[in-house]
């Protein structure tokens, strides 16, 4: 089993400030993510003016505004990036944005990023699809609202580039936020991967940290997180992501469900569990004094820890035989 991958999803919850941008990439480094990741988007590019905001985002940002102004305050300045992938750099965490439109795909290509994103929203966004896979060596796709028949189309337009499988991973995702435990659906993530030959991996809008543990042992190799300083900002993601504590504890917790899918799969004791088998297993011992050439029976055999004696899976190969010298009570048999 390869190393899972853990994307910390800054995402906007820097709120377009960028003191607390490398704030989060501090948090993400600590809490020991491989990625931290960030969205780069000009608002005007992705929305018209008066969209309206999901019914989420309503509940957490000011009211009387729509999308695009909404947008417009949470945008990274191109000159912010730099920044901060040279802030990654000095934190030892890798650098990661999602990019919401062709300008910004070519922006994030020329400041030498490899590894693309493509979130939930652009999966039916053909010229899109077609610029980031010929944009970047490999991608990641994340499959919130969609069905297997429109992740089956988004697949096709990106293999008709010359774009090879092996280099994409389709992350299952369920773009409610946040998403109810009845809808995660995560057995879908294996229906991908019978589905399209790739490996498959999961993108978390849940509460808490109990489903990408889940996913982790239904084989995702990579889990993506959102996250923030602070649930109580303004801004459209902050309710629903981790705080710094959490995300830790979820890197951590994810390492230890990847270390228990280490192994074999064959069942025998492990390394660590072979001292105590004396210790717990028990043997066949006397039940009271015995003479010898008496009769070993029932009345005067049982079964008692430590398990350095005979298997007590024996005791009808015991059982009749003539007591060999004789034996106090507790004593182990030896035949």
């Amino acid at each position: 089993m390869n190393r899972v991958t853990i994307i910390a999803e800054a995402g906007v919850n820097h709120n377009g400030n960028l003191d607390l941008a490398r704030r989060l990439v501090d948090a993400a480094a600590d809490a020991g993510a491989d990625y931290v990741k960030f969205q780069t988007f000009k608002a005007e590019k992705i929305a018209v003016r008066k969209a309206e905001k999901a019914a989420y985002q309503k509940q957490s940002t000011s009211s009387g505004e729509d999308q695009l102004q909404m947008l417009k305050k949470l945008e990274l300045k191109y000159e912010d990036h730099r920044s901060l992938i040279s802030y990654c750099d000095h934190r030892s965490i890798r650098f990661l944005s999602t990019p919401f439109d062709l300008e910004s795909i070519s922006f994030l290509k020329e400041l030498g990023i490899t590894l693309g994103k493509i979130p939930s929203g652009e999966i039916t966004n053909l010229p899109y699809l077609e610029k980031m896979s010929g944009s970047f060596k490999e991608l990641v796709m994340s499959t919130g609202m969609s069905s297997l028949d429109e992740i089956r189309a988004a697949v096709d337009v990106i293999s008709s580039t010359g774009f090879s499988k092996d280099k994409l991973t389709i992350l299952h995702c369920n773009s409610e936020y946040p998403t109810p435990y009845e809808d995660v659906n995560l057995r879908a993530m294996q229906s991908i991967a019978s589905s399209f030959n790739v490996r498959v991996a999961f993108s978390d809008h849940t509460l808490g940290i109990e489903i990408p543990l889940a996913a982790v042992a239904l084989g995702a190799s990579v889990i993506e997180k959102h996250f923030t300083l602070d649930k109580n900002m303004e801004g459209p993601d902050h309710r629903i992501s981790l705080e710094p504590g959490e995300l830790k504890t979820m890197v951590a917790a994810i390492r230890h469900v990847e270390s228990a899918m280490l192994g074999s799969g064959v069942k025998q004791a492990s390394i660590s569990e072979q001292k105590n088998i004396a210790v717990v297993r028990k043997s066949i011992v006397a039940s009271t004094t015995i003479k010898k050439g008496e009769i070993l029976s029932d009345s005067n055999l049982t079964v008692k820890r430590p398990g350095t004696g005979i298997n007590p899976m024996l005791w009808y190969k015991v059982c009749g035989t003539k007591a060999i010298k004789d034996f106090d009570e507790d004593e182990l048999i030896v035949i």
